[in-house]
């Protein structure tokens, strides 16, 4: 079977080219080159190759510098600047990893493109549909940024460590002398490598920066922030404010420039709509359902019902109130270990 593998030079991929070449498969490496500044390899190329040459694989290298900085980098600037956090990763998973580098792959005779994520794949063999479930490694499960994957994309997926935990794969990539062995991990947001957001935005936009007031919940003015881009929602640090109890951010406003900031009772909600929604396991929602909702990566799943709107709309009721609510932010629906669907945050209540 011949199979692709996007090698970013980390472990977790690395492991998974060893483990495919292990298998007996054809199996050739793919770097996607998408940091916009500069001409020259990064260093994740570089470690990709030597991994590559290491187990015994061709490994190339896809410039997809432009296409990146139009579909990712931009929808990321405009998120933060009308007032929304996004979430890059869901995209270029939807959009490039899953999108342009797998049609890339298949051009070039492969099967499938196979990849380092916690995740799993199964078919349903009564539906015939592809179910994305959580990887074993419950604490480096990454489902949620799956979760807007297409079936004609997961028909060609492989995840060969989503069985294993982050330790048994750091422990093969030791026993196998890979040079990715003992590699960090990876920062956050890669075209962000020092993962100061602000920064960023100001130099890739430099009219982001633009101050404006900091309000309470009764419109008082409170401070003044250095550009909307810098907060997102349940924000406490970096407000500057001296206040009797600890304030957080609770709504973003665009249109006034303004940053709202409530306490931290005033960051939690019941209800939320959410759109652009993505259904894996199954091929639409007709009717509402229970599941366990995430409503950040790190947010813990929780009870809710989710009930189908028009235009591709839910409307989600949690049984406890959750806390910050982001408009932006991916909203992942779980039964159990398998991924429902998912979609994005429109804005808190109805």
């Amino acid at each position: 079977m011949r199979v692709a593998i996007a090698m970013s030079g980390g472990v977790d991929s690395s492991v998974a080219a060893a483990l495919l070449k292990e298998a007996g498969h054809d199996v050739f490496g793919m770097t996607m080159r998408i940091i916009p500044s500069g001409n020259d390899s990064t260093q994740a190329e570089i470690d990709a190759a030597n991994v590559a040459q290491q187990i015994g694989i061709p490994h190339h290298v896809e410039d997809f510098r432009h296409i990146f900085a139009r579909q990712i980098i931009d929808y990321f600037c405009r998120e933060y600047h009308g007032g929304r956090t996004p979430n890059p990763c869901i995209l270029c998973n939807k959009y490039i990893k899953f999108g342009i580098l797998m049609e890339k792959a298949l051009k070039m005779g492969a099967e499938f493109l196979a990849t380092g994520h916690y995740a799993r794949i199964e078919k349903d063999n009564n539906t015939e549909r592809y179910i994305l479930k959580k990887g074993q490694d419950r604490k480096k499960d990454q489902s949620y940024f799956l979760c807007q994957l297409k079936q004609e994309q997961l028909r060609h997926v492989l995840y060969p460590i989503g069985n294993l935990t982050k330790d048994e794969v750091r422990k093969i990539a030791a026993e196998l002398g890979l040079s990715s062995a003992s590699r960090p991990e990876s920062q956050e947001i890669c075209f962000i490598p020092d993962n100061d957001h602000a920064r960023f935005l100001e130099e890739y936009t430099p009219q982001a920066a633009r101050p404006g007031p900091i309000l309470n919940e009764q419109g008082k003015t409170l401070g003044q922030h250095q550009g909307i881009m810098s907060y997102t929602i349940g924000q406490r640090k970096g407000l500057q404010i001296a206040a009797e109890e600890p304030l957080y951010v609770t709504a973003i406003e665009p249109d006034q420039n303004a940053v709202i900031v409530g306490t931290r009772e005033q960051t939690y909600g019941k209800e939320m709509v959410a759109g652009e929604l993505n259904w894996i396991a199954m091929p639409a929602l007709d009717r509402p359902i229970k599941v366990k909702a995430r409503v950040r990566y790190r947010h813990p799943e929780a009870e809710a019902t989710v009930i189908p709107q028009e235009n591709n709309i839910v409307y989600i009721k949690f049984a406890e109130p959750q806390m910050a609510i982001t408009p932006g932010q991916a909203v992942v629906f779980y039964d159990d270990d398998t991924v429902i669907g998912g979609g994005t945050i429109i804005r808190q209540g109805r």
